[in-house]
């Protein structure tokens, strides 16, 4: 049905479905506490680690970090995109769900007709396969590659026999549907000839499917040696190839516990692989591996292996492969690379070997994104010497910078520091002045944008938030003393805070703490006084987060937790929102801790801020003037902020001086 599912059905539907109810009907939970536990459905376990928590309406797994609100684990588990989700639990409670229409937006194409056409194109192609006369010749060429009628019945795979017009014949039946195939690529026109003629003749057909199982493009590869040897379908209204993967959705379909993805090269690996039994394998479709293809492969899994040839041709593929996946590289993440030796692929790997030694030869010979990194960065240099290793810094910059903020960028940092002998701190000060100055010099006006009243049409970048872990073990509920009646000089052992806590009570001064006791108690936001413009912090890329957040919660007390991740479900903005969630934080209500967060975060702020104008005014003040032009005023603030800045230095030489005539 088209149309946009209305934000108040999604909102009304989350807050009258109960997570227990959805989650306990496909996995058997146990009551323990206030919370249920199970096995986790996501990952292998013999040990329940896999927690619903009743009071949040969220799942969280301690093993492999899988988390979300009942609409996102109907997603994960059922296999669904977010329509479907949405029906499913809708049909549970029994309602109708409507659909709007956006007066502002106009409404995308009907493109059902296309995905009809391919459907029909995939069954003329099986029915070739084993009714064309030529067929034999098909048939035989996929038995001496291994591959059984029930491995090519689960992919479809199809023949397109010899001749220019079978297709057309056989589905163009009208203008309008020639017209429709010409579309998706399945019949060619030459507008010099002015003639229309299939674009698949007498090749093996991979037909290629989306996310959701529809057909959407094919794959032709050739009996024999003639060129080209893979013939793709061409870019259309349904088929993207830098974003759609061959093999992923019989790989989800085929395991319900998926944890990691085989990246190859072509049909036929994965084809042959599947045939072996090992059936977690994909491949990009007559591309290079993009961003958005590691975006889709990190949504599924979190660990993702490249399977390549081991000549320069499968190298230059997984160098290219790396640089797509360091932008996705956030904290859980694994991307890693086997190279096959020379003249082999994992088609002829997988019938020589087995698959047994097959998946050893990925455990033990598969090395890591940054040992790959580092490996090829050093191959030239020579690291003996100090413009080696600063040669070395220098390569490893952009690459470094691709990452987004957490402990792998901190990690690969650290590796880069021990190679090079340059101290952690100096070089992330070193890539950020970089980074700034290349930013000075290519800097231009941005337009303004208008703000969205919900996140689900706002793009969003993850890179723009500090790195939180999914679970703070060390954050439990505690008893809260405030700042002020702490005794800073007592010994540890008789502080209410242990030392274990003592990072609690730092994170106090971040948004991304007020946020986590937000989403936990949202009755907090009616006790926070407007304006929130004194919240935003300049370093500090959570508060946009938290005066959104407090907007949405003024405006509407009663949101729920999982309500409010689903305001931006589906977005980088809510993947962030749902990480803070997963955080403990105990039975406890930290209304105190909470109003203090506040209090201290507003204080930055205005500190800034006067830093900002005092500078300002300083500026002006010394313009084309000499110490001794100076009013005694302007002096002593020309002193306090020297003063300021040594203390933020850490400068221990006192006696601020005005510089000598």
């Amino acid at each position: 049905m088209a149309g946009r599912i209305p934000q108040y059905f999604i909102d009304d539907l989350l807050t009258r479905i109960d997570i227990v109810d959805v989650i306990d009907n496909r996995v058997k939970l146990k009551k323990t506490g206030r919370n249920y536990s199970a096995c986790c459905p996501f990952h292998k376990e013999k040990t329940p680690s896999f927690t619903v928590s009743p009071d949040k309406q969220f799942y969280y797994c301690f093993g492999c970090g899988a988390s979300g609100n009942a609409l996102g684990f109907v997603m994960d588990h059922d296999h669904l995109d977010f329509p479907e989700a949405i029906d499913t639990l809708a049909g549970q409670l029994g309602l109708e769900v409507p659909r709007e229409e956006n007066p502002l937006k106009q409404r995308g194409p009907d493109h059902s007709e296309l995905y009809n056409l391919m459907d029909r194109a995939v069954d003329f192609y099986s029915r070739q396969l084993k009714q064309h006369e030529q067929s034999p010749r098909a048939s035989h060429y996929l038995k001496n590659r291994g591959l059984d009628q029930q491995t090519c019945q689960h992919f479809a795979i199809g023949f397109a026999p010899p001749g220019w017009d079978n297709l057309k014949k056989e589905l163009a039946t009208s203008p309008e549907k020639e017209q429709q195939l010409i579309t998706t690529g399945m019949l060619v026109k030459n507008e010099d000839r002015n003639t229309v003629y299939d674009r698949f003749r007498e090749r093996i057909i991979f037909p290629i499917r989306d996310s959701r199982g529809r057909y959407i493009a094919f794959g032709g590869r050739v009996l024999g040696d003639e060129k080209p040897k893979y013939l793709n379908s061409p870019e259309s209204p349904i088929f993207h190839k830098g974003k759609e993967l061959y093999g992923l959705f019989e790989a989800r379909q085929a395991n319900r516990k998926l944890s990691r993805i085989l990246v190859v090269e072509g049909y036929m690996d994965v084809v042959a692989l599947a045939q072996q039994g090992i059936t977690n394998a994909v491949a990009t479709l007559g591309t290079a591996t993009t961003s958005d293809h590691m975006q889709r492969l990190f949504k599924v899994v979190p660990e993702v292996i490249f399977c390549f040839d081991g000549d320069d041709a499968g190298r230059r593929a997984a160098w290219r492969a790396l640089e797509s996946t360091l932008s996705n590289m956030q904290d859980g993440r694994q991307a890693r690379f086997l190279f096959l030796p020379q003249g082999e692929d994992p088609d002829s790997m997988v019938r020589k070997e087995g698959s047994e030694s097959f998946i050893e030869r990925i455990k033990s010979q598969a090395i890591s994104l940054d040992n790959l990194l580092f490996r090829e960065l050093e191959s030239e240099l020579d690291l003996t010497t100090m413009d080696g290793r600063a040669r070395l810094a220098k390569l490893a910059q952009p690459y470094i910078d691709k990452l987004p903020e957490g402990l792998f960028r901190q990690l690969l940092l650290k590796k880069l520091s021990d190679r090079t002998g340059l101290d952690t701190h100096y070089l992330e000060a070193h890539f950020q002045e970089s980074a700034r100055t290349r930013e000075s010099t290519t800097s231009r006006p941005e337009p303004e944008t208008q703000n969205t009243p919900s996140g689900q049409d706002e793009p969003f970048h993850h890179s723009h938030y500090e790195a939180m872990p999914f679970f703070d073990a060390d954050y439990e509920e505690r008893q809260y003393t405030p700042e002020e009646h702490t005794n800073h000089t007592a010994p540890e052992t008789s502080r209410r805070l242990s030392p274990t806590r003592q990072t609690n009570s730092a994170r106090l001064v971040t948004s991304g703490y007020a946020i986590r006791q937000l989403l936990c108690n949202p009755e907090f936001a009616q006790e926070v006084s407007e304006p929130f413009d004194n919240l935003k912090l300049e370093n500090d890329s959570d508060s946009k987060l938290l005066i959104d957040l407090l907007t949405i919660l003024k405006k509407e007390p009663s949101l729920k937790t999982s309500t409010l991740i689903a305001q931006w479900y589906g977005t980088e903005k809510g993947e962030r929102l749902q990480a803070l969630a997963t955080l403990d934080h105990g039975t406890t209500a930290h209304r105190d801790e909470f109003l203090e967060t506040l209090a201290k975060i507003r204080k930055k702020h205005n500190e800034a801020h006067n830093h900002n104008e005092h500078s300002s005014f300083l500026i002006s003040s010394l313009q084309n003037k000499r110490p001794s032009q100076l009013d005694e005023e302007t002096r002593k603030k020309y002193l306090e902020l020297l003063e300021s800045k040594r203390r933020s230095l850490n400068y221990k030489e006192s006696g601020s001086q005005l510089p000598k005539e």
